[in-house]
């Protein structure tokens, strides 16, 4: 027992959270892979691979939550001219499903946009907590952050444009909640909105036109157009082969019911070819059911949530803007997913967190919780130093028991009731 709270320090919570998702990240993705394993012909490779990732992971949030969370303030320094470099480079690699997201470093195949979205996170809370005055962030804070955002963005939109405006949308948020001037986030949301629709009106304005770094326009229109076409077709008339992805995802979710088919009798996850990572919250309606997709969106809200208490115990604001800056990314990300899944969004090509498989963002995601956890760690010492410290402050006997309360209207009393409320506080906060 003394050698499991040893490791697992921390939030308890946040462990919870971590453990169950890969628990259902293991049985899902294992059901999901048929096709993967149709392709190599070993029934066990892709889940024996994917489970050797998340054991990787595990090793991975150990390692991070034992890390002050201090010296996370030191990785943009490495990380953001590394993710610069990989970013251009990657545009240079050969396209897998028609963009360039991937490279290999050593035999190890990694997406760089995973390491580039760390590193703006963590920067983007290093600024907002030393911008910070009596009537906000400073200017020059929201300067820097758009400058950083934007270039990072800006590289990754070619190949990724979902990955680009998710990172950009929590890095908003972040400066929403760090106090930036109003004034300049509305201003800020006005000229995206409207660069927004003059994109999409030169999206479809420009068929057949190839237009170098910009090959993927043709996609990006495609599912704009799909997903703006609101005309009802019979079922008889239905081409099902034209968006095979889309309607097997909705027909694993339409068949589905309270409890699912259970765990394993999936039948579309052999028609889809990404039911084991962009389509995979598809595979756990149609095996979990109702019951089973709403645990999992509760899961991750419970993490926002918890995110956001272990953020209200920091008394400084780097830690608080870092969690909160992880946890709007990991949750904003599965919401995406979750909404392709279901069809109230276009197809991004999201993950979901924790749970789809992957190899790059599985170990970043755990990396995630890590810092979460080390920044748990940090306000735990905290709440640690404040019981200590009202229990000093209150008058003992001599063998060390606390006195006995004076009758009331004593000068005795009334000195010790500050102390008594914020005993009460402490416990009540707890």
């Amino acid at each position: 027992m003394d050698l499991l709270k040893s490791i697992f320090k921390g939030d308890k919570v946040i462990w919870i959270i971590f453990l169950v998702l890969c628990l259902i990240s293991i049985v899902e993705v294992f059901s999901a892979a048929s096709t993967l394993t149709y392709k190599s012909g070993d029934h066990w490779a892709p889940i024996t691979q994917h489970s050797i990732i998340l054991m990787v992971g595990a090793v991975v949030v150990v390692l991070m939550h034992n890390i002050p969370y201090k010296w996370f303030q030191v990785f943009p320094v490495f990380l953001l001219p590394a993710s610069v470099v990989l970013l251009a480079l990657v545009m240079m690699m050969e396209r897998i499903n028609g963009a360039a997201r991937w490279m290999t470093f050593m035999g190890v195949q990694f997406q760089p946009s995973e390491i580039a979205k760390m590193a703006v996170i963590i920067v983007t809370a290093f600024i907002l907590s030393k911008g910070q005055d009596e009537d906000g962030a400073s200017p020059k804070a929201f300067k820097r952050i758009m400058i950083i955002t934007g270039v990072i963005c800006l590289l990754i939109a070619p190949e990724n444009l979902s990955t680009a405006a998710l990172l950009f949308g929590v890095v908003y948020l972040m400066m929403f909640i760090g106090r930036v001037s109003m004034k300049k986030l509305l201003l800020l949301a006005g000229g995206i909105a409207g660069v927004g629709i003059l994109a999409v009106t030169f999206l479809l304005a420009t068929k057949d036109v190839d237009i170098p770094f910009l090959h993927r326009f043709d996609t990006w229109r495609a599912r704009i157009e799909r997903f703006a076409d609101d005309e009802e077709v019979p079922a008889a008339k239905f081409d099902i082969d034209k968006d095979a992805q889309i309607a097997h995802a909705r027909i694993a979710v339409a068949t589905s019911n309270i409890v699912g088919k259970g765990p394993g009798n999936s039948v579309q996850r052999d028609f889809l070819s990404q039911a084991f990572s962009d389509f995979i919250f598809a595979i756990i309606i149609e095996e979990l059911g109702l019951v089973g997709g709403a645990a999992v969106v509760f899961l991750y809200i419970c993490l926002l949530i918890r995110v956001g208490r272990i953020a209200k115990k920091c008394d400084r604001t780097f830690p608080a803007f870092l969690v909160v800056g992880i946890a709007l990314l990991l949750v904003s990300q599965a919401v995406f997913n979750m909404m392709v899944a279901v069809g109230l969004a276009p197809v991004t090509g999201q993950p979901l967190p924790l749970i789809s498989k992957g190899g790059t963002s599985t170990l970043i995601n755990c990396a995630y919780i890590g810092m979460i956890l080390s920044v748990s760690r940090y306000t735990a010492k905290l709440d640690e130093q404040r019981a200590q410290e009202a229990l000093a402050a209150v008058p003992a006997a001599a063998d060390g028991s606390p006195l006995p309360p004076e009758p009331a209207g004593s000068d005795a009393q009334t000195a010790a009731e500050p102390t008594a409320r914020l005993l009460n506080s402490d416990a009540e906060f707890e």
